[in-house]
């Protein structure tokens, strides 16, 4: 008798974590394990703004795959289009040669795409921090305009390369900023022509609080200590325009600046859209049990999915983090194997464990079980966090000598130049032009099954 085969999408938080415990939890005779996804690590993202700002290598947050899996079968490759009524999904893989893969239960764990919206300009001359290609991207980016305005000839181009905006002010907005701000500091003492006051750091967020979920106390913590440092944060207002060496707010301001970094939230992987089942908010909706009612055998979690938020209460719904992505992975695998064996299945229920924002350095804000904490503590507890938090021994042994290399030997400040020259736009980052419609899934799904007997 054929094994059952469980297809997981996607190898973020959420989908590696439910792999990783179908193999604890099953026999290899219970079922076959495969997982689609595009590249062979999972991402550690909340440290991606220090691969932005140099203290962690890139290769230090691609946690290797194949070392956290052992008997899941990895196809390389992007889910593109799913059939529910076929059970299939269409992968495109790293060769752009489409698959369709078969499954009997299907995990969808795509993640999230960076959210936008149609601001002029933005599309062109915005970059993103979602993926280690755009962090190493930003980081070269953030140098290059150090360099070109020391070579500049005239004061107005030097100031525009000196201004740098980033968009959004929760976590990652808010620690790419600050991350960054870090680094343009130190590295200007190298260049001696450059006055260190033309370099201008801004913060823009529509919302009228710096990340709210920390509260008014630690909130006010956080923006006193940026603004200390020199950051400018205006809240309540967005971007209304993009021009190469200007960026104009809903205020009416004109900030001149050639750099544009947009963490303006996150919006549910294209993926969802290519199934015909419900969403809210762009998410898939699901059951406490992340089963997703009109498709029979399909689970999803993570960003991709409006999980019911049972400790919240009030029709609420999971917020798309690492911690929840994570937990959520654990649970959905017991109910992939409960499913599977013909038991019942269990409510996701989960109690937030608490924030952490690491602002480099010794400056950090942290709200640990509802403890509030900041400086040297919340930095202890933040980094204390994030080396827990990462899956392999290896991955925490270089992330630990990269943050005691950084704080002892300092950075170079070195452009590497690997994307120099190259489309840099959030879509050429994170492939948002690859999904098909459902005319075109049906008709590939058709083609690729019958090729593939």
């Amino acid at each position: 008798m054929e094994r059952p085969r469980i297809l997981v999408v996607g190898g973020g938080f959420a989908g590696v974590e439910c792999a990783r415990r179908l193999e604890r939890h099953l026999a290899p005779s219970e079922a076959e394990i495969v997982m689609i996804a595009p590249f062979s690590y999972e991402l550690y993202l909340p440290l991606l703004p220090q691969v932005a700002a140099g203290v962690l290598t890139p290769q230090s947050v691609a946690v290797s795959l194949r070392r956290m899996l052992r008997r899941t079968r990895i196809v390389p490759g992007g889910a593109i289009g799913i059939d529910p009524k076929a059970k299939m999904v269409i992968a495109r893989k790293i060769t752009d040669e489409l698959v369709a893969e078969p499954y009997d239960y299907l995990v969808l764990a795509p993640g999230s795409v960076t959210r936008t919206f149609d601001i002029p300009g933005l599309s062109d001359h915005g970059r993103g921090m979602k993926t280690l290609a755009e962090a190493a991207y930003v980081r070269d980016h953030v140098l290059s305009q150090l360099d070109l305005a020391d070579a500049a000839t005239t004061q107005q181009e030097r100031i525009s390369r000196l201004g740098f905006v980033v968009v959004g002010g929760g976590y990652a907005g808010t620690e790419t900023a600050a991350c960054l701000q870090r680094v343009t500091a130190a590295a200007v003492r190298r260049y001696p022509r450059l006055n260190p006051n033309l370099i201008k750091w801004h913060l823009v967020d529509i919302a009228p609080k710096l990340m709210p979920e920390l509260g008014d106390k630690l909130g006010t913590t956080a923006m006193d200590l940026l603004r200390r440092r020199g950051i400018d944060i205006a809240l309540g207002v967005s971007v209304a325009e993009v021009n190469d060496d200007t960026v104009k707010l809903t205020d009416g301001r004109m900030i001149p600046a050639r750099t544009l970094i947009w963490t303006a939230g996150v919006a549910a992987s294209p993926l969802v859209a290519t199934l015909d089942a419900e969403t809210v908010r762009g998410r898939l909706a699901v059951t406490a049990e992340m089963r997703v009612p009109q498709c029979e055998g399909v689970f999803a979690l993570g960003d991709a999915a409006a999980v019911p938020d049972l400790a919240s209460g009030d029709g609420a719904v999971c917020p798309p983090t690492a911690q929840h992505a994570q937990r959520q992975g654990k649970a959905c695998a017991d109910n992939v194997i409960a499913a599977l064996r013909g038991q019942e299945l269990k409510p996701y229920f989960h109690k937030d464990l608490g924030l952490v924002v690491d602002l480099g350095g010794a400056d950090a804000v942290s709200k640990p079980l509802g403890i509030e904490l900041h400086g040297l503590a919340a930095q202890g507890v933040a980094r204390g966090y994030h080396l827990m938090a990462l899956r392999t021994n290896v991955a925490k042994v270089r992330v630990l000598t990269n943050w005691m290399l950084n704080a002892t030997a300092g950075d170079d400040y070195v452009r590497t130049g690997f994307q120099a020259r190259r489309p840099a736009r959030l879509r050429d980052f994170e492939y948002t032009d690859s999904y098909l419609t459902k005319e075109q899934i049906r008709q590939h799904t058709a083609a690729l099954h019958a090729r593939q007997q």
